[in-house]
């Protein structure tokens, strides 16, 4: 009798190995390193692009690759970009792995002179992209603004995951807003500040008026000291309009950015919004209420 259960024992050990095996080896397919290139590059300007992301030509078959066109990047760079800022030809390239859970969003980018590694991170996080290493490189100095669309949809395909084209839009409405302010304020991280402090108040207090998120808006302007014109002031309420419906966790939004959120508490800068605030000062009234009442 023993031996008989001995033998299932060992039977059902071996069933669970092998399967065990077969999901480590799945898992190695689907974190296999994924590869965007603009599909515009020379034979010159693709060897620089993947020198610069450390990629070896002739080790391609390590990586998946996908190629990004210049079509791409109009269909959702020309609600907020002039056509001649978008160009003519898909240069932009970015090279995405999958990190261990928790880990967060790392970007690192070269030959990229307008967006910067943070506007990049708030942007994938807006996306619903999360636990990736990305970097981002250009043959020769480019602004960067189309890569944002290489790599989400690089994202899509190494993981499966459908970004919907609402996340895609609020993403890269989100990247082009965010550069623009940092080339008023000439200051790119108060830029990447700002509009992350925003984006976390809107998400803990639900505000999905105008007015609300205008308040939000001044309040973060105070604690932030910037200074911003009416008409941005309308482009980001109407942004931040758009990532309210996405259904963000905020917790999530600053695990993955935790290099921007980091900063602002290391700044003292409360993240709470003013609605959350009201909210946790009546619910401490109440719990005293209760208390006394017992």
């Amino acid at each position: 009798m023993f031996k008989k259960k001995l033998v299932a024992l060992s039977a059902i050990m071996i069933a669970g190995l092998m399967t065990f095996q077969a999901n480590v080896s799945a898992d190695a397919v689907e974190e296999k390193p994924y590869l965007s290139l603009g599909a515009d590059l020379s034979a010159s300007q693709k060897s620089k692009v993947l020198e610069l992301l450390g990629v070896k030509e002739n080790e391609l078959d390590q990586y998946k690759v996908v190629k990004v066109t210049n079509k791409d990047e109009h269909k959702y760079l020309d609600d907020y970009l002039d056509s001649s800022v978008i160009g003519t030809h898909a240069l932009s390239s970015v090279l995405i792995e999958k990190r261990d859970k928790g880990e967060g969003i790392d970007v690192t980018t070269k030959n990229i002179t307008y967006c910067t590694a943070g506007m990049y991170e708030n942007a994938l996080t807006t996306a619903g992209v999360t636990d990736a290493n990305v970097t981002v490189a250009g043959p020769f100095n480019i602004t960067g603004t189309a890569a944002l669309v290489g790599a989400m949809n690089a994202y899509e395909d190494m993981t499966g995951e459908n970004i919907s084209s609402e996340s895609k839009d609020a993403a890269t409405n989100e990247l082009v807003v965010t550069s623009k302010l940092a080339d008023q304020l000439n200051d790119s991280e108060k830029a990447e500040q700002f509009l992350a402090l925003i984006k976390e108040k809107v998400l803990s207090d639900d505000a999905k008026t105008k007015e609300d998120i205008n308040t939000i808006i001044d309040e973060c302007s105070k604690d932030l000291d910037v200074n911003i014109t009416d008409d941005q002031r309308e482009q980001i309420a109407e942004l931040m309009q758009k990532i309210n419906k996405l259904d963000l966790n905020v917790n999530d939004l600053k695990e993955q950015a935790s290099k921007i959120y980091d900063k602002l508490s290391e700044m003292d800068i409360d993240a709470q919004g003013i609605f959350a605030k009201i909210k946790t000062v009546l619910s401490s009234i109440f719990a005293a209420l209760s208390g006394l009442l017992q």
